[in-house]
This record gives C-alpha cells, sequence and structure tokens, in this order.
C-alpha cells in the first residue's frame, strides 16, 4: 500500500495544471491520497473535483470565516482507490470514515472517546475550520490533518494552535490505549527541529510547539515514529514547502513541515513482540516527491526576469510512504461520508414512475407542436398550444412582413423569450420565423442572447467607426444598399505604440476640448484621414506619458549593496504601524547567506507610503 500526502494550496488549480481530477490522482499511482488546503466550500464539491474513476473521496471544508478567514480557505480531502466501492475487501477502502477528529460534526453529535473533558464548544472551534478528516482502514486509522498557523505575534492564533494540538492528541492517546494502529499525515506547519529548517537560529528548537512535536516521538518517550526522519535520520536541505514570493525553491532554501507519522503495533501474530512495532514491520519506504516542485533545473533564473515567470504547481512537495504485508480486511461497502454520497454532485435518485412520467409529458409537449398537414388553407393550427405560445405566435406574425420574409423582433417591441425546454427545438437562442403560416413550435429557435444597451452603455472604440445600419425612409433612395454593412476603420499605429483602450475611446466622445474627433452617427461615410490623425495623435501623447512614468520609476528604484542590480518593490500587507507602507529588496532569490549568488538582503524603505486600500 502506498500513502501520499499533498498540500495543494488550492485543488482546482492543482487539477487545471493536470488537466483533471484522474490525472493528478493517477500520477501519483497511490491507493490513499491526502490533500491538506484544498480552499473549497462545501457548495464548491462539484463532481469535477470530488469524482475520478477508481476513486472515493472524503472531504472537509471550513465554515469559519473569523478574523478575516474566509469560509474555505482550509480544507482537506482524503482520496481512496479501490476496484469496487461496495462488498470490498481492499484496504484502501475505509470501512468508517469521519469529519473532523472530535465527533462534534457527525450528524449524530457525540464527543469521541478521550475528549469528554472538554466543553462542546471548544470541540466545536478546533474542528470548524476544515482541518481533519479521519478514516478507518482496519488495520490503522488515518489522520489527514492540516495544522492551523500562528504568527509569533498573534497570541490568540497562538492559543488555538496550542488547543488544537492538546485536542488532537488526546484523541491519539484513547485510539492507541484501546490497541488501535494511528497514522498522522499532513501539513502539520511544525517543523520540530533544526535540521528541518533553511535558516535555523540557536532558540529554534524552543518553541513550544517544536517541543510539543518531540515530546510525541519514540525517541523522547512518545508513541510516534517521524517516518521520514527515522529512514534518513542525517539527510540535510530535506525540504517539502518553500515561500512563494521569494523564488526560495531555486536555491533549495525551505522548510520540512509535511510529515508522516505512525504508532502502534505490528500485525504479526507472533507471541513474543517486544522489537516488533507497526513502523519496523510494514513501513518499507518514506521519501520526499521533489519532481512536484515548482522550480525546477533549467528554470530562468529569478534575478534574470524569473520572478515575471508564474512556476506551476503548489509551494510544497508531497511525501510519501510504501508499506508492506498489509493483508486484506473483511468486506465493507463504501462509508457514508464518501463523496458518492453528495445529493449535489451525483443527484437525487429518482423513482421509476418519476421518469416515466417526465418521458410522456414530454412527449405531450412535442406533440401539440406538430404541423397539422390536413388544415386545407395551408396553415398551422394552434390546437393543443397554451397561452403564452399563442401569444408568442401572434407577435411572431407581425403586419407588414411579407409572407416569403423572416420576421423579426425589434429590440424596442415586446421581446418573446421561448426557452428550450418549451421548444424542445434546436440549441439556439434567436426565435424567426421562416414563413407567414408558422407555428411556434416550427420556428426556428436560434435565440442570441443580446447584451442589454441602453443610453448609458459603455462603447467601444469601434462603434464610433460604425456606419449607420439604421437609414431613415427619407435617404433611402440617396445611399447605396452596401452602407447598411458595418465596416470599421482600423486606426493606424507605429509598432511600438501601445493600442488605444477603452478609457481612451471615452475621451475621443468628449467634446469639450480643442482637439477632438466629432463624428456624426448619421452620415453614411466617414473622413478616415481625420480619425488616423487623431488616433495617431493620442497614441503619441501617450505613449510619451507612458515613457515618462517608466523613466520615474526607474529612476527611483534603488541598487542593492550586494550586487549593484535594480531592486524589487514591495508592500507591507501585515496588519500594524508600517501596513501599506513602500520598500525595496534585492531582486534575487533567497538562499543560504553563503551563496554569493542568492539574495544578499539588501533592504530600503521608500520615501512614502502607498496609499492603502
Amino acid at each position: 500500500m502506498k500513502i501520499v500526502t499533498y498540500n495543494v494550496n488550492g485543488l482546482r488549480p492543482r487539477i487545471s495544471q493536470h488537466g483533471s481530477l484522474l490525472k493528478l490522482l493517477d500520477s501519483f499511482d497511490a491507493d490513499v491520497i491526502c490533500f491538506q488546503e484544498t480552499k473549497l466550500r462545501r457548495q464548491e464539491l462539484t463532481a469535477d473535483i470530488v469524482s475520478a474513476a477508481r476513486y472515493q473521496s472524503f472531504f472537509s471544508c471550513s465554515c469559519a470565516s473569523d478574523r478575516g478567514r474566509r469560509a474555505g480557505y482550509s480544507g482537506v480531502a482524503t482520496f481512496c482507490r479501490v476496484k469496487s466501492a461496495f462488498s470490498s475487501a481492499e484496504a484502501a477502502l475505509p470501512a468508517a470514515a469521519a469529519e473532523g477528529f472530535t465527533g462534534v460534526l457527525e450528524s449524530s453529535p457525540a464527543v469521541a472517546p478521550g475528549l469528554e473533558e472538554f466543553e462542546r464548544d471548544e470541540l466545536l472551534r478546533v474542528d470548524c475550520e476544515g482541518r481533519c478528516v479521519v478514516t478507518d482502514h482496519t488495520h490503522f486509522v488515518l489522520f489527514n490533518l492540516y495544522g492551523p498557523r500562528a504568527e509569533s505575534d498573534d497570541l490568540e492564533r497562538i492559543e488555538f494552535k496550542l488547543k488544537f494540538f492538546k485536542i488532537m492528541q488526546k484523541r491519539w492517546e484513547s485510539l492507541l490505549r484501546q490497541g488501535r494502529r494511528v497514522f498522522v499525515v499532513g501539513d502539520l506547519n511544525i517543523a520540530p527541529t533544526s535540521l528541518d529548517r533553511c535558516d535555523a537560529g540557536p532558540d529554534f528548537e524552543n518553541n513550544e510547539f517544536r517541543r510539543w512535536f518531540r515530546s510525541m516521538l519514540v525517541d523522547n518517550g512518545g508513541a510516534f515514529f517521524d517516518v521520514f526522519r527515522a529512514k534518513h535520520p542525517d539527510r540535510r536541505d530535506a525540504y517539502t514547502c518553500w515561500p512563494q514570493n521569494t523564488g526560495a525553491e531555486e536555491f533549495n532554501y525551505g522548510t520540512r513541515i509535511d510529515h508522516i507519522l505512525c504508532a502502534g503495533s505490528c500485525l504479526h501474530q507472533e507471541q513474543d513482540q517486544k522489537d516488533h512495532s507497526f513502523f519496523t514491520c510494514h513501513v518499507e519506504e518514506c521519501d520526499i516527491l521533489t519532481q512536484y516542485k515548482r522550480w525546477k533545473p533549467g528554470n530562468t533564473p529569478r534575478w534574470k526576469g524569473g520572478q515575471r515567470i508564474k512556476l506551476e504547481g503548489s509551494d510544497h512537495a508531497p511525501v510519501y510512504t510504501s508499506l508492506r504485508q498489509i493483508p486484506s480486511v473483511p468486506p465493507h461497502n463504501t462509508p457514508s461520508l464518501s463523496c458518492r454520497y453528495i445529493p449535489m454532485v451525483y443527484g437525487v435518485q429518482q423513482t421509476l414512475v418519476s421518469t416515466l412520467m417526465r418521458r410522456q409529458v414530454s412527449k405531450q409537449i412535442k406533440s401539440s407542436y406538430e404541423v397539422s398537414s390536413s388544415s386545407p388553407d395551408g396553415d398551422i393550427t394552434l390546437e393543443g398550444c397554451t397561452n403564452r405560445e399563442k401569444r408568442a405566435f401572434d407577435q411572431c406574425s407581425l403586419p407588414g412582413v411579407p409572407p416569403a420574409n423572416p420576421c423579426s423582433f425589434s429590440s424596442q417591441e415586446s421581446e418573446v423569450l421561448i426557452s428550450r425546454e418549451d421548444m424542445d427545438l434546436g440549441s439556439g437562442n434567436e426565435v424567426s420565423c421562416e414563413t407567414s403560416s408558422c407555428l411556434v413550435g416550427a420556428c426556428t429557435a436560434t435565440t442570441k442572447k443580446k447584451a442589454k444597451k441602453n443610453q448609458w452603455s459603455q462603447l467601444t472604440l469601434k462603434s464610433f467607426f460604425q456606419k449607420s445600419t439604421i437609414l431613415s425612409n427619407s435617404i433611402d433612395n440617396e445611399i447605396d444598399t452596401s452602407a447598411s454593412r458595418a465596416d470599421f476603420v482600423e486606426p493606424s499605429h507605429q509598432s511600438n505604440d501601445p493600442p488605444i483602450g477603452e478609457d481612451q475611446s471615452e475621451n475621443i466622445n468628449q467634446r469639450d476640448g480643442p482637439n477632438q474627433c466629432d463624428f456624426n452617427s448619421s452620415a453614411s461615410t466617414w473622413d478616415q484621414d481625420e480619425v488616423k490623425n487623431c488616433s495617431s495623435e493620442k497614441n503619441t501623447v501617450a505613449l510619451m506619458e507612458w515613457q515618462r512614468i517608466q523613466q520615474m520609476m526607474q529612476n527611483s528604484i534603488p541598487l542593492c549593496k550586494g550586487h549593484k542590480e535594480a531592486c524589487v518593490a514591495r508592500v507591507v500587507k501585515k496588519q500594524g504601524l508600517n501596513f501599506g507602507r513602500r520598500f525595496y529588496v534585492c531582486a534575487r532569490a533567497e538562499g543560504p547567506a553563503s551563496n554569493p549568488e542568492a539574495n544578499c538582503g539588501y533592504f530600503k524603505w521608500a520615501a512614502s507610503k502607498s496609499r492603502g486600500k
């Protein structure tokens, strides 16, 4: 069995990156795949996100939006690859599953064993952010976990994180006392030792969360193995997460906060199991899937323009472990938490009677639109049509329209809207009649959704150069019929001139300046030379102004001390005294101080604050 954990930093972008959910899942070739930070709300769980052939999925979504965090900012999901969703003996298909780890989110909420000392409000608060899915695979219980993050100066969030892991530990200890085996996988947002952090200082390991993490490990008297570190005790530069805005992946300047932990006895039946454990007997390998990193050798370095290149992928790398000698389990079905049972994904099950009734109604509607060829005068009868359909037919037969010509509906007249469900014909959206004796059902349903334009609608530049297609009756004989076609005059610009945008087209329409271009909407032709000269003049002015602004910005950017290269400007986004303040830093990717090619650490405040939004 193979288990993978991956902080996807948004499940939708990862699905888009790989082309489909199935391709993303198959790329791991794993039996159990645990995602964190899916960033999905419950109402966003559509079939393309939760459903893939051969996989059963289990989601937990955030329902909290306090402290500026929107609902759906975290979230976890567990995908299990199985051959059958019913009566399966595969260990990959869980026999039970739960959203959250406290039990209060279940349909019949009951506090999970070992958590009776906590208030229900406390348990609900740590479980409502969509940070855990628990799946029971018979041989072991798997916790897919996304640990909370807390800044060093955010006391409220630090308290929440402490409470979160304290309650979580009680849950693990309760299961271990019952003789269960426990797997914990996911982004815990904790780097346990200085070996797991690129820039660890002398007091790095004194952090209370790191001390708690290490106290859970076997080396310090705990019950859990840090599977990766137990398999690779001396490996350095083994990181799973890198800052997104500093380009730190280029120099592998990151941290290891994605973990796989396991605790419990092995599956062997020998009497003497003193030196046996699930880790020593069943864990074969554990490693980081670095091929999923965003930055790869050969990418453009950050200081050579790479900061402008959007790298595909998450800011985390997946971690996997492979297990051996995992036997089959008693046959069981997919637990009720599975997304296969969500009505908005697979719909509500229909009865046979409702299906047959719907077909019968559909046939009756179609028959009401059939053309009656027995009419002596060749007209179409309206027998069986509803009042709405008859009104539509009456409006379709407009006076003054010759029988051989199609009828149309003017925007100034009342529009006839006929839905596809009523018509059950074609796929278009514009209603037109081919003959004067047409029935509504025989009308070609080629409806075309037109934007509702009124006098306040914003116009485009082309609309000012378009020839008038609505001509008065008094000049019908004076204007050639070709003037009814829409011709557009393309303004000429130089090869480096920027195109005129919609905001500039609004300026062209204003008539209060001395150098404006006036266009007569009732005329049939335009003075193209005047249009070209006006457009060229405005393009030249706009280009010169833009070049002046660019030059001013370039002159104001300082050079970093280490490389004598232009810095990049940033803005403080963290709330505080310096919020919104602009500063400059070295443009190179972040890396170790010993590497001269990495960021030199240059920092300088800008002269003035940028305006806060």
